[in-house]
């Protein structure tokens, strides 16, 4: 994408509503720039220069709930609106966090801060958008949710996965709230029915959260370590390993967890060896989690101690 042009495109799309609305055709023009913006992601994904794009995130992220504020159930723009905040959130400022903690703890701490709102906010983007398919389904999703998502369906699954995240992202940064982490039962509802339902969502996307995610289970059948290793394969077997993703997730929590040195350089090095160009629809995504396999590879002998038996 040319310099400035995200925000170039967002000003148009904002003067075509301007004009249709003058005209008095506001909800026409509210469907069709709710459905240009939410689709408008893949242009971000495309895109070579973090910076740009997370300046230009932003504002289309508040145009999208302004839109919502007049079409509260268009269901394009909660998805992109869930899944936005979600990415947001964690590429632009809770890995920020992880990079300027070892210099300046009181900036990292307001970030996750910050983070624990936005996803929040995905959150709630997601579950309007089940609750819009399913009427009653977030009131039940409190109270049973083993039995709420059986309601869901396969074309449901963007919106569960997109739920999941960002609730099992708030969890892992709420470890102080008992409050918080006793919404456990609804993430891992939610996220087991989604993989049971489309496992392959996303070119391994499900797969790739439940890495780690395994690891907080205060319970599931067999190994957790296990279990996380045999996602991180089908996560790279679905993404044909053009994904950097799963590389860096089990390597950070897996083969640290292991103290496994060796695995951990590894896939490190398969992280940074893709080239983000082959998969031109997950090139932001790439560069992003690249940048984080070169902040752990500084940090390998803090992780991993030197005198840590390999197997």
């Amino acid at each position: 994408m040319e310099p400035g042009k995200a925000r170039s495109c967002a000003v148009v799309w904002l003067g075509i509503a301007c004009c249709v609305y003058a005209t008095g055709c506001a909800r026409l023009a509210i469907n069709r720039l709710g459905d240009a913006l939410a689709g408008s992601g893949t242009v971000f994904a495309s895109d070579d220069d973090p910076d740009l794009v997370g300046d230009a995130i932003p504002f289309s992220l508040k145009l999208m709930e302004s839109l919502l504020a007049e079409r509260p159930k268009h269901e394009g723009l909660l998805l992109a609106s869930a899944s936005g905040f979600t990415q947001y959130a964690y590429a632009f400022v809770q890995q920020e966090a992880d990079f300027a903690e070892e210099v300046d703890l009181e900036r990292a701490m307001a970030l996750r801060a910050r983070a624990c709102r936005l996803y929040r906010r995905a959150r709630g983007y997601g579950l309007r958008g089940l609750e819009a398919r399913h009427p009653g389904f977030a009131a039940a999703l409190q109270t049973d949710p083993g039995t709420a998502v059986r309601a869901a369906r396969k074309a449901d699954v963007p919106f569960l996965y997109w739920t999941a995240a960002p609730w099992g992202s708030l969890l892992a940064l709420s470890k102080d709230s008992p409050e918080t982490l006793a919404e456990q039962p609804q993430v891992e509802a939610l996220i087991d029915r989604a993989v049971e339902l489309d496992g392959g969502f996303g070119g391994g996307q499900i797969h790739a959260f439940l890495i780690a995610y395994e690891l907080a289970r205060p319970a599931g059948p067999g190994d957790a370590l296990g279990r996380s290793r045999r996602h991180f394969e089908r996560a790279v077997e679905l993404s044909r390993g053009r994904l950097a993703a799963p590389y860096v997730s089990f390597a950070e929590t897996v083969c640290v967890k292991e103290q496994n040195a060796l695995e951990f350089r590894e896939l490190i090095g398969k992280a940074l060896a893709i080239d983000p160009d082959a998969a031109p629809e997950a090139r932001l995504e790439n560069i992003i989690m690249q940048r984080r396999a070169r902040w752990l590879l500084a940090r390998a002998d803090d992780l991993i101690l030197p005198d840590a038996p390999q197997p």
